[in-house]
């Protein structure tokens, strides 16, 4: 064993711990305090804008597990009334892909990530359950023109010291050129 092969890269490790040591922590009190999360997180819930839907069941079909429900009948003027829309979130997987398929914007993801339920028939959500409120917020996934009105995300970590906008600013620590041996 050379002090030289294994030495250096104890030494830089402790380098290391010890700038982390002195960094303020990254530590928040979770369910008292809450981070903004990304604009653009698909959170485990989705939001429904009655108003724009029309009933054509897109979302419904592009869903690969068939989670989403549609019924809907002939009303006035040759358009559809939608009597019941129902989503089981304790089936979806989330992965977005009714939310694209809608041609009319009336389905978007939700920035909720505590959905937590003890049983599964809560996980069903109705159109009352789905429309947008003060606690259910469309995220920006897939919606540039939601996403422009939503607030930064909170917690970035990035190198950049010039950048105003929030998150903690890191400095970069160098490292050698060497990167270990046969590289």
């Amino acid at each position: 064993m050379k002090f030289e092969r294994y030495g250096i890269g104890i030494a830089k490790g402790m380098l290391l711990t010890l700038t982390h040591l002195f960094r303020p922590p990254l530590t928040i009190q979770y369910p008292e305090e809450k981070l903004t999360v990304s604009r653009r997180i698909r959170g485990n819930e989705l939001v429904w804008f009655i108003d724009k839907c029309t009933g054509c069941a897109t979302c419904a079909k592009s869903c690969p597990q068939g989670n989403i429900e549609i019924v809907t009948r002939k009303g006035e003027e040759s358009k559809y009334v939608i009597e019941k829309f129902e989503v089981d979130t304790g089936r979806c997987m989330f992965c977005g892909l009714c939310v694209e398929s809608c041609p009319y914007d009336a389905l978007a993801m939700g920035m909720g990530y505590e959905r937590a339920q003890y049983r599964r028939q809560d996980m069903v959500l109705s159109k009352e359950d789905l429309s947008p409120s003060e606690s259910r917020v469309p995220s920006g996934y897939y919606r540039p023109q939601i996403e422009a009105k939503l607030p930064k995300q909170s917690l970035l970590i990035y190198w950049d010291k010039n950048r105003k906008d929030g998150g903690q600013k890191l400095k970069l620590i160098a490292l050698s050129k060497k990167r270990g041996w046969g590289v």
